[in-house]
């Protein structure tokens, strides 16, 4: 089960507060995260070196299960008492498609919650998981534009869509990593929005840089590896075939 931070002993509440806090309570103890294991190889090669006190980069193709175990992965810690909360971070470089979405960039970012919502729902049986989860601190999204300036403590950061990001976002982010933090990167080169040389150039030495660092595993996944649906692996082991 899912706790609240206490409040300060020698803090005097209200007696609406106490009741919105017992509400909280009730709230959290009702949402449990449910169990999951591996379904493929390469999956279970996650799970052992996560167990094993590793951080994780996470790469290879759509439909694979990355950001699903990552998000698990790192709940988990929260609920075993491990970390504090779980830091979703998600490159601030415009894609393609988000000149198109309408508002401001921070608005724009709230379209790309959509798929952490709908894990959330799903790991904890219910739909407003993820919202409850935002409102109570335990889980925080946010683009590489807002961390300057911030450290990072006792959390599990989740680096998704890391073929988007840029140079300077990867510094970024590893600048900012404090005491008790654990790291997950998830990514897919063939979903790169990244469109130039310059991107993938970038990709390279992001992914040199964090094959240095001891603490980090790789695990590579293939089409073959696709959970998604039989028809979504057959595409994927298809366009493998022909090198597309």
């Amino acid at each position: 089960m899912l706790q609240l931070a206490q409040p300060n002993p020698s803090t005097t509440l209200s007696k609406k507060a106490k009741r919105e806090l017992r509400k909280e309570k009730a709230t959290l103890n009702t949402m449990s995260l449910k169990d999951i294991i591996p379904l493929t190889e390469h999956q279970d090669e996650a799970f052992s070196e996560w167990y094993n006190n590793q951080d994780l980069m996470l790469m290879g193709s759509a439909g694979t299960g990355k950001t699903y175990m990552a998000l698990y992965f790192a709940l988990r810690e929260v609920v075993l008492g491990n970390a504090d909360k779980v830091l979703i971070v998600r490159s601030a470089v415009p894609s393609r498609e988000m000149g198109f979405l309408p508002g401001s960039e921070t608005e724009k970012m709230k379209n790309y919650e959509m798929p952490y919502a709908d894990i959330c729902a799903d790991l904890f049986q219910r739909g407003d998981a993820y919202s409850i989860l935002k409102q109570k601190g335990i889980i925080e999204f946010s683009s590489t534009s807002f961390l300057r300036g911030l450290t990072f403590k006792n959390c599990v950061v989740v680096v998704d869509e890391m073929q988007n990001l840029a140079w300077m976002e990867l510094h970024t982010v590893m600048s900012r990593i404090g005491d008790g933090c654990r790291m997950i990167f998830s990514g897919d080169t063939r979903q790169s929005d990244l469109e130039n040389h310059k991107g993938k150039a970038d990709l390279l030495k992001i992914v040199d840089v964090v094959k240095r660092m001891l603490c980090f595993s790789f695990v590579t996944f293939q089409p073959e590896d696709c959970v998604r649906s039989g028809k979504a692996r057959q595409y994927l082991m298809a366009c493998e075939s022909l090198g597309y």
